[in-house]
């Protein structure tokens, strides 16, 4: 199989749904081994059989981000099954529904801490660990972490996971002038309002939540994207043509933040 990612191993967290599929997707059609992490295994294996079906090569595994052992676990079964591991890509997160929004003044310390430790503390093991796999074998790598237009623009209801992702802006440059010695890039993408099982009706979620709906913006494109436009601009970080691009954060919002 030919393509931008030929030869890669791609290891996506969240990947068996919504963005983290389109992803998956995304990597697999440009040529790479994509393994296709999940907290609930069955849903991995279940999305991994259908890349499969479709001719890549793929695997699902079962791992929860916000644990050690099992990142590293992660890391160690792909490599054994696929081969070194040459690009991470950090989209195991809560959000939309499955975040749970709630009013700040209703906010309680055990949802912050839910949120941040999948949102943020698990995306910096996974850095962590990968960046250790890299360095390890000496051949440089790749890691896009997904952010979201929330780590510019606030959203009512939802301080934990606005924080998580501006945070994660902050952890992708740090690591990536710190792993670039190494030859690995580490940059981001901030998708706008994407098509996705957990968003699909988020105006009315958050209005039933009580959510003014004050701030919400129009997408100057007319339309929500999809989880394989943003898939596109994932491979395309995570490819050799981006080798000159790290530290940065790519919008995929359709116009989102421009006004």
């Amino acid at each position: 199989m030919c393509g931008k990612l030929a030869g890669k191993v791609v290891v996506v967290t969240g990947g068996g749904t919504g963005i983290g599929l389109g992803i998956a997707r995304s990597c697999a059609s440009e040529g790479a081994a994509v393994v296709i992490a999940q907290l609930r295994a069955a849903v991995a294996e279940e999305a991994a059989a259908g890349l499969r079906a479709e001719g890549a090569r793929a695997l699902g595994l079962g791992c929860d981000v916000r644990h050690r052992e099992e990142v590293r676990a992660l890391i160690d079964e792909a490599a054994r099954r696929l081969g070194p591991v040459d690009v991470l890509i950090n989209n195991a997160a809560l959000t939309g529904t499955t975040a749970a929004p709630r009013p700040f003044l209703e906010e309680s310390d055990e949802h912050w801490r839910e949120v941040i430790e999948v949102n943020l503390n698990g995306a910096f093991i996974c850095t962590q660990e990968a960046a250790r796999h890299m360095v390890a074998r000496g051949a440089g790598g790749s890691i896009v972490n997904i952010s979201s237009v929330a780590q510019y623009a606030a959203q009512e209801h939802a301080a934990p996971y606005c924080a998580a992702k501006a945070a994660l802006d902050g952890l992708t440059k740090t690591a990536a002038i710190e792993l670039a010695p190494h030859g690995i890039r580490v940059n981001a993408v901030a998708p706008g309002d994407i098509d996705t099982a957990a968003s699909h009706s988020v105006v009315a979620d958050a209005a039933s939540h009580g959510a003014s709906g004050r701030f919400f913006r129009v997408t100057p494109l007319g339309r929500r994207g999809s989880p394989e436009e943003v898939g596109a601009v994932v491979a395309f970080l995570a490819s050799d043509q981006a080798a000159f691009v790290t530290g940065a954060t790519w919008l995929v919002d359709g116009g989102f933040l421009s006004y």
